[in-house]
């Protein structure tokens, strides 16, 4: 079998794993791996065995398929110019900057018939899999993301950098479109939002509650899901998702509990899971990573020439909700009064005092 020649673009906190991974399927060339910084690109390079470069353009007439992993403001100029050439493109959530940049991709890669995937990680952790099975039609959705300051993903705030996952999830679990969108948010250090709150509202009635935020002290990434046929639970950082469900007999006869005398009522709560609902927990960490998972799938599409799980219209599509998020973010008015001083995520009212008094020791260690 002919290897395909592969490169990443961008080769920082992110791209150099797309890197390494690549560098492992027998079935991938990687030839080359190029970021701005020079001596990382030669850091990754040597550790994966292939050359560095300080600039794509060379590598127009080298690859077969490319990954492009560079900061968000790049994505549409380096994958464009791949595009047009007749490359395949795996290109890094938030897909571009702007809905524009992510159209004009999605036509690009019509013209040249050619797979284009985003990013979307979470599409491909096994937990979420095994979701994507089962017929599930969601009434009420909660997603949170939180996760410590890194410091990384400077030109874009939380929405952008961490929302969008769970946008790209819901889009994927719920049918029609999204009919309101109410949103705060706060930028603790300045520039961009760095913790926000969403409630989406689709034509369908479902209505999901989404919650990023990147100044927690622990990673907190879960998905929680209410709907007619029961409940799903999933916890993204350690893949396990669990599945609850009325079992057969109250499918047939439901459960009447005021006609329970006080002894059976009792017994209802140690009784409740296991007698009255099925329960099935799984775990998804011994099938694989979901960055490998996501490879895997972009090789196998250039290779066959399939449309991706992750299309370039979903990417568009998650990068619209979030943009409709932002808009929702930037007009909220902390004193109610859309007219006033105090709207937007980096006008919140002056503090009010202390929450508390750090003890003397503490205070002088800081």
């Amino acid at each position: 079998m002919t290897r395909l020649r592969t490169a990443v673009i961008g080769v920082g906190h992110l791209g150099q794993h797309h890197a390494r991974i690549l560098s492992e399927f027998p079935d991938v060339e990687l030839v080359g791996v190029v970021d701005a910084n020079s001596d990382q690109a030669m850091t990754i390079a040597q550790r994966c065995r292939t050359r560095a470069f300080d600039r794509h353009e060379p590598l127009l007439d080298l690859v077969d398929a490319v990954s492009v992993v560079t900061p968000t403001s790049f994505h549409h100029h380096v994958a464009a110019e791949f595009l047009r050439n007749g490359i395949p493109v795996l290109v890094e959530k938030p897909m571009c900057k702007t809905v524009a940049e992510a159209d004009e991709l999605i036509s690009l890669a019509r013209e040249a018939n050619v797979p284009l995937q985003v990013g979307h990680i979470e599409r491909f952790n096994p937990a979420f899999e095994e979701l994507a099975k089962r017929p599930i039609r969601p009434a009420f959705i909660e997603a949170e993301r939180h996760g410590p300051y890194t410091g990384r993903s400077t030109d874009i705030g939380a929405v952008l950098d961490l929302m969008i996952h769970d946008l790209d999830l819901i889009l994927s679990l719920v049918p029609g479109p999204v009919k309101d969108v109410s949103a705060v948010g706060a930028a603790v250090f300045g520039g961009h939002e760095d913790m926000v709150n969403a409630r989406l509202v689709f034509e369908s009635g479902c209505v999901a509650h989404v919650t990023a935020s990147r100044i927690s002290a622990r990673p907190k990434r879960r998905l929680r899901i209410w709907a007619s046929e029961g409940y799903a639970g999933i916890d993204f950082v350690s893949r396990k998702i669990t599945l609850v469900q009325v079992n057969d007999e109250v499918r047939r006869h439901g459960l009447r509990v005021e006609k329970m005398d006080p002894t059976q009522r009792a017994k209802l709560k140690d009784e409740m899971f296991g007698r009255h609902l099925d329960v099935l927990n799984i775990d998804g960490d011994r099938k694989g990573d979901q960055l490998t998972n996501e490879l895997r799938h972009f090789v196998d599409c250039v290779r066959a020439n399939r449309t991706p799980r992750v299309t370039g219209e979903d990417g568009r599509d998650a990068l619209a909700l979030a943009h409709r998020v932002l808009d929702a973010v930037r007009s909220h008015a902390w004193d109610g009064n859309e007219d006033g001083p105090s709207v937007g995520p980096n006008r919140m009212p002056k503090p009010a005092g202390k929450l508390f008094e750090l003890p003397k020791s503490q205070s002088e260690a800081a």
